[in-house]
Order: structure tokens, then C-alpha cells, then sequence
């Protein structure tokens, strides 16, 4: 007879469409009225986004535009980190954004004690950045996930490999 069923639980970010969403965001603050003669800057770097700006107005706008286009973009939002403002030089203002990929050991226990908080027919091991989840039943499976989207881990989860 068949082992048991099981899926995987990730967080995973395409990169593809943060550039996209980054360049998209390049290509707006160059349009705009407000960011005339402005040397305000977005790139990627080090795997994660960096912003220049002048003043705390226009950084604040930056990102709010970056947020827009990933969110039409379906970039989770929830697995940007977003460091402390500091101060660059030209007067100008540095924000570094973190991009979480996968799940970090800490989230990733708490998401395993969850589980077994639940009292049903399925084990749940850590592998790398991945959670594994697998029963005997397809239903208790699926009371797993819903369970997990209820539940807000400051990531995105994403349900993957169903079998």
C-alpha cells in the first residue's frame, strides 16, 4: 500500500518579478512630477532592495509605489524586511529591504508546535527552509492548511507538492 500523502510548506519569493516590480517602480518615479530633479534611486542589490532618496517624503513615496506594483505583481509584500532609514552621504536618506526566502528555523519550529497543537493524524518535520507535512488522511491534510492560512507567521506561506 501507498505511504501517506503530504505536502511541503514554503515561502518563497520570484525574484523575476521583484525585478519587474523594481524597474516598474524605476520607471514611475522617473514620470513623476514630484521626483523632478530629484536623485532619488531603487535597485537590487545583495538580494535585497535598496532605496535612495532625498528626504523622508520622498522614500516614503518610493515605497509606497514599490509595494503597489509587487502587489499587481503577486510579490508577497509580508516577506519584506524593511531596515532602519540611515543616513547616506549628499544628505540623502538609505533604506536597505530584505527579501525573506524560506522559513527561518525560529518560524519554522513555532509552525511545527502549532501543528501538533491541533490534535490530528499528522507529522510535521523541518527540512532546510521547508516544512514537511504528511498523514494518512487527505482531510486532515487539508484541515492542516487551512488551519496555517488563519494563522499570520509575518511571512507568506505557500502549499506546494500536494500528493
Amino acid at each position: 500500500m501507498a505511504k501517506d500523502e503530504s505536502f511541503d510548506v514554503v515561502s518563497k519569493v520570484d525574484m523575476q518579478e521583484v525585478d519587474n516590480a523594481v524597474n516598474q517602480t524605476k520607471k514611475e518615479i522617473s514620470q513623476r512630477y514630484d521626483f523632478k530633479n530629484s536623485k532619488a534611486e531603487i535597485k537590487i542589490e545583495d538580494g535585497g532592495i535598496k532605496i535612495l532618496a532625498e528626504d523622508d517624503f520622498k522614500l516614503r513615496s518610493i515605497i509606497d509605489v514599490l509595494k503597489t506594483k509587487m502587489i499587481n505583481r503577486k510579490v508577497p509584500v509580508k516577506n519584506l524586511d524593511f531596515g532602519k532609514v540611515e543616513d547616506a552621504s549628499g544628505g540623502m536618506l538609505r533604506q536597505m529591504i530584505k527579501i525573506q526566502q524560506g522559513i527561518e528555523m525560529e518560524k519554522a519550529r513555532q509552525i511545527v508546535k502549532d501543528i501538533k497543537s491541533l490534535k490530528i493524524k499528522v507529522q510535521a518535520q523541518i527540512a532546510e527552509d521547508k516544512i514537511r507535512v504528511f498523514g494518512k488522511n487527505r482531510d486532515d491534510l487539508q484541515s492542516v492548511i487551512q488551519f496555517l492560512k488563519q494563522k499570520d507567521y509575518q511571512i507568506e506561506l505557500q502549499f506546494i507538492n500536494y500528493r
